[in-house]
């Protein structure tokens, strides 16, 4: 019976290393630092790039000013070889998005595309002397201003109708 001792100093050394294996991994878990919420996004100045896209378009391009220092600019991109398209992206103070999108392509082609395939609405919204037509999807929402010569104008994203109103508001040209 000398051969049972064996397996049993087995089975028991292998429950043992288990059990360290064990009371390492919970100290590692408990160390080693892990953070759950998202990253924080890197505020991006947008004032070189609105400048090029305010020489180089052949419509108005439209910026934000005034907004409160909480709305954090984390996206800017100026394509003029296409459609003279203008993006500018904004983090809002409860951690929505919201973006302005300017571009001489073809209209339809082009709110669909900025407003991730929201559709029109009957309802429209009078915001300084301008008149926005809401759109409602299911990613983005949308204010789409329609009525400027040669160009479209897309204020699209998960913020609410209130914040991207407010964006809208805020929009000077020069």
């Amino acid at each position: 019976m000398a051969g049972s001792n064996g397996k049993q100093k087995t089975v028991r050394d292998m429950i043992l290393s288990l059990g360290l294996i064990g009371i390492a991994a919970a100290v590692i878990y408990l160390f080693v630092p892990h953070d759950d919420h998202a990253p924080d996004l890197k505020r991006v100045d947008y004032r070189v790039e609105l400048l090029t896209a305010r020489r180089a378009a052949s419509y108005p391009v439209a910026a934000p000013e005034g907004l409160p220092g909480t709305w954090k600019a984390t996206s800017v991109r100026y394509q003029g070889e296409n459609s003279d398209r203008w993006h500018l992206g904004f983090q809002t103070p409860d951690g929505q998005y919201a973006q302005l999108e300017q571009s001489t392509e073809k209209r339809a082609d082009f709110i669909d595309q900025a407003s991730q395939g929201a559709s029109a609405t009957k309802r429209t919204e009078k915001i300084g002397d301008r008149t926005w037509t809401r759109y409602t999807g299911g990613r983005y929402d949308a204010l789409v201003l329609e009525d400027t010569p040669g160009s479209t104008t897309v204020i699209a994203g998960t913020a609410s109708f209130d914040q991207l109103a407010k964006m809208a508001a805020a929009l000077k040209t020069r």
